[in-house]
C-alpha cells in the first residue's frame, strides 16, 4: 500500500511540475531570445570581445543565481498565503503582520497597488516584445520575411486574444509538453556550441562579471539594463505558487529550467565570441539552417503560452484589485465549472488587444521594445522584496531583526541597481509602463478615495440599527409575507434602502435580513468560515459573508447552504433590496474630494458593473431604491 501511495504521489507530483513548466516559466522560459542580443548590441552596444561577452554572459549566469534562485525560489516562496503567493498574498500577510491601526499599513495598501499597476505594464508589453522577438527568427532564415514580421506578429496575438473567452483550461494540457520540448530544445542547441567552445564555461566565474563592470563602469551600468531582462518573468514563480505548490516550482526551476537557461546562454556568448555577425540574433545563430523555420514555429509557440500566463496573470490581479476595493466592480466569466482560477474580464481583454496592438506598432521591433520592458519588472520586484523581507518574512518567520536587515540590504541593493540601469532607459521607451502604470495607480488611488469619501456620506444621516428596531417594534408595522435582504456595508445602522422602502410602502416583510459581504486577507474562504448569523429581535438577522481575495462573490450559491430559523433561502419567496446611489457634487465650501477626482470617481462608479450582476444575483429578484447624495 505505502508503494502504492508513493508512486501515485510521485505522478501526480510529475503532472504538477509539468503543469509548472507551461504556465509558471513561460515568460522567464522566453528571455534568451532577447536579453543577452539587448545586453550586448543594444541601444548602448558593446563590441563582441571576450572581456564583454565573458563579463556579460557571467552577469546573467549570476542574475539568474540571485534573483531567481536566492530570492525567490529560497526565500520569498517561504511567505505563503495558506499556499497562495503573489503581490496580494504579501500585502495581506504585512498587513496581518502589523496592528491595525499601525501607520505603516497604508502605505502597504500603496505599495500594493504600486505593484498591481506595474504588473498592467507588464502584460501588455510581455506579449508584444516575446510575440516579436519569436517572429524575427524568419528576418535570419531570410531578408525577404522583413516586411511581414509586424503583421504576422499582430496576427498571432490577435488570435490570442480572441481565443480568451473559450479559456484556457482546454489547451492547458498541451502547455507543459511544448514548453518542455522548448527548454530540451534551447539546451541541447545551446550544449552543442559550448562543447564546440568549452572555453565559455569560464563565465559562471563571478570574476568576469565583476571585472567587466569594474573596468568600464559606464558600460557595464547600462549593461545591467539588459542583462536583468534574463529575469523577467520571475516573479511568476512565487505568484503561481499557489496554482502547483511550492515544492514542483522549486523542482521544475532547479533540476530543468535552470541548467537548460544557463546551457542556452552559455551557447550564445560562445557563438558571439567567435561568430561576431551573428549579435544581430545570437539566438537563432544557435540553430541550424535546416531547423531554423521549425524553431521559430516552436519559439512563437512558447512566446504564446508565455503571453497566456500573463494574461491569465493580469485577469486575475484584477479580480483581487476589485475583491479588495482598489478598482471598481467589472464583468467577471468563469469559464470553468471545476477549476476556480479560471476566469476571462471582457474589458479587460479587448482593452489590452487594443494596448498590445498599439505597442506593436509603435515600437516595431523587439530591440525598441527592450527599453520598455526592464521598468516595471524591476520595480514589482522591488516592491516584492520591501514587503516580503521588510516586514513578512522577518514578523512571521521569526528570522530576528538582523538577518532579515542584511537579506533586506543584500536583494534591495540588487534590485535598486537594475532599477537604476533600467532608468536610464526612460527617454527610449520606459517612459511607457510609467505613464501606464501611473495612469492605473490614479485609478485606484482616486476609486479607493472616491469609495471612502462616499460611504461617509452614506452613512451620514443613517439612523442606528437598534434604534430602528425599536421604532419598528414600538410602532407595531405591518408585515407581509417573504424574505428580504438588504445590502449594507455598516450592519451597526439600518440600511437606507430599508428606510426607504418602509417610509414608501408602510411594510416591512415577515423575515429581514441585513447582509454584509466581506474581504478576507486570504486568498479562498472555508465553507464553514463563511457565514456568521446573528439573530435580532422582531424576525430580523444580520449576516455576513465571507469571500477571499482570489474568490469570485456568489450570493446565491452562499445562501443555498445557510439554515436560518430551521428555514433556508427559497430564491422564488425571496427579494434583495439593493440601494443605487447617485452621489451629487456638494457645494464648493464643503468638498471632500478634489473636482477632478469627484469627476473621475463619478465616471468609474458609472461605468461599473452593477451590484446584482457582480454578486450573481438573479435580476428578477432585485429591487432597487435610488437615493441622491451629496459628496
Amino acid at each position: 500500500m505505502d508503494k502504492v501511495n508513493a508512486q501515485h504521489d510521485d505522478h501526480r507530483l510529475g503532472k504538477l511540475v509539468m503543469g509548472a513548466l507551461g504556465v509558471v516559466f513561460g515568460d522567464i522560459g522566453t528571455s534568451p531570445l532577447y536579453a543577452l542580443k539587448e545586453a550586448l548590441g543594444g541601444a548602448h552596444a558593446l563590441a563582441p570581445q571576450a572581456e564583454h561577452v565573458f563579463g556579460v554572459v557571467s552577469l546573467i549566469f549570476w542574475a539568474l543565481i540571485i534573483m531567481i534562485s536566492l530570492k525567490y525560489v529560497l526565500f520569498i516562496m517561504q511567505a505563503d498565503n495558506r499556499g497562495e503567493g503573489g503581490i496580494m498574498a504579501l500585502v495581506a500577510l504585512t498587513q496581518r503582520s502589523l496592528p491595525r491601526d499601525h501607520p505603516l499599513q497604508k502605505y502597504v495598501v500603496l505599495l500594493g497597488m504600486c505593484g498591481v499597476a506595474l504588473f498592467f505594464g507588464d502584460g501588455l508589453i510581455t506579449p508584444a516584445i516575446s510575440v516579436l522577438s519569436a517572429v524575427e527568427g524568419l528576418e535570419v532564415a531570410t531578408p525577404m520575411f522583413n516586411p511581414f514580421v509586424v503583421p504576422i506578429t499582430l496576427c498571432v496575438l490577435v488570435g490570442l486574444f480572441l481565443f480568451q473567452s473559450n479559456g484556457t483550461e482546454r489547451v492547458g494540457a498541451f502547455f507543459g509538453p511544448i514548453t518542455c520540448v522548448w527548454f530540451v530544445a534551447i539546451a541541447a542547441f545551446g550544449l552543442v556550441e559550448v562543447l564546440r567552445h568549452p572555453e565559455i564555461i569560464q563565465a559562471i566565474n563571478p570574476i568576469y562579471g565583476i571585472r567587466f563592470l569594474v573596468s568600464d563602469p559606464a558600460h557595464g551600468f547600462l549593461a545591467l539594463g539588459s542583462v536583468f531582462l534574463c529575469v523577467t518573468g520571475g516573479e511568476a514563480l512565487y505568484a503561481d505558487m499557489g496554482h502547483f505548490g511550492r515544492r514542483p516550482i522549486k523542482l521544475a526551476w532547479t533540476w530543468f529550467v535552470f541548467p537548460s537557461l544557463v546551457l542556452n546562454y552559455l551557447g550564445q556568448g560562445a557563438m558571439v565570441l567567435h561568430n561576431p555577425e551573428s549579435l544581430q540574433h545570437p539566438f537563432y545563430y544557435l540553430v541550424p539552417s535546416w531547423f531554423l523555420l521549425p524553431m521559430v514555429a516552436l519559439a512563437t509557440m512558447a512566446t504564446v503560452i508565455a503571453s497566456q500566463a500573463v494574461i491569465s496573470g493580469v485577469f486575475s490581479a484584477t479580480r483581487q484589485a476589485v475583491q479588495l476595493n482598489f478598482l471598481p466592480r467589472i464583468s467577471i466569466v468563469h469559464t470553468s465549472d471545476h477549476k476556480i482560477g479560471q476566469i476571462y474580464v471582457p474589458v479587460l481583454n479587448w482593452g489590452l488587444l487594443v494596448g498590445v496592438v498599439l505597442v506593436v506598432l509603435s515600437f516595431k521591433s523587439s530591440d525598441n521594445l527592450a527599453a520598455a520592458y526592464g521598468i516595471a519588472v524591476t520595480g514589482a520586484m522591488l516592491i516584492d522584496t520591501f514587503l516580503a523581507f521588510g516586514v513578512v518574512l522577518r514578523t512571521l518567520k521569526k528570522w530576528g531583526a538582523l538577518f532579515s536587515s542584511l537579506l533586506l540590504i543584500g536583494f534591495a541593493g540588487c534590485d535598486l541597481t537594475f532599477f537604476s540601469a533600467n532608468v536610464l532607459k526612460i527617454p527610449n521607451g520606459g517612459w511607457f509602463p510609467l505613464v501606464l502604470g501611473f495612469s492605473i495607480l490614479t485609478l485606484m488611488i482616486t476609486w479607493k478615495r472616491g469609495s471612502e469619501v462616499a460611504a461617509a456620506a452614506w452613512n451620514r444621516d443613517t439612523v442606528p440599527l437598534v434604534d430602528f428596531l425599536h421604532q419598528c417594534e414600538t410602532d407595531d408595522v405591518p408585515k407581509t409575507p417573504g424574505t428580504a435582504i438588504f445590502l449594507t456595508a455598516d450592519p451597526r445602522s439600518a440600511p437606507r434602502a430599508l428606510m426607504h422602502n418602509l417610509s414608501c410602502n408602510c411594510v416591512v416583510h415577515e423575515r429581514v435580513v441585513l447582509l454584509s459581504i466581506k474581504t478576507a486577507d486570504v486568498p479562498y474562504v472555508d465553507d464553514n468560515e463563511r457565514l456568521e448569523v446573528a439573530v435580532l429581535p422582531n424576525n430580523f438577522f444580520l449576516m455576513s459573508l465571507r469571500f477571499g481575495y482570489q474568490e469570485t462573490p456568489d450570493i446565491p450559491a452562499a445562501l443555498e447552504k445557510c439554515q436560518v430559523c430551521s428555514r433556508g433561502f427559497e430564491l422564488t419567496e425571496t427579494s434583495f433590496f439593493i440601494g443605487r446611489v447617485v452621489f451629487v457634487p456638494m457645494d464648493k465650501g464643503r468638498k471632500t474630494i478634489s473636482c477632478w477626482q469627484l469627476k473621475l470617481f463619478l465616471a468609474l462608479q458609472h461605468n461599473a458593473t452593477s451590484t446584482a450582476t457582480y454578486f450573481q444575483i438573479p435580476l428578477e429578484r432585485v429591487i432597487e431604491i435610488g437615493v441622491r447624495i451629496p459628496i
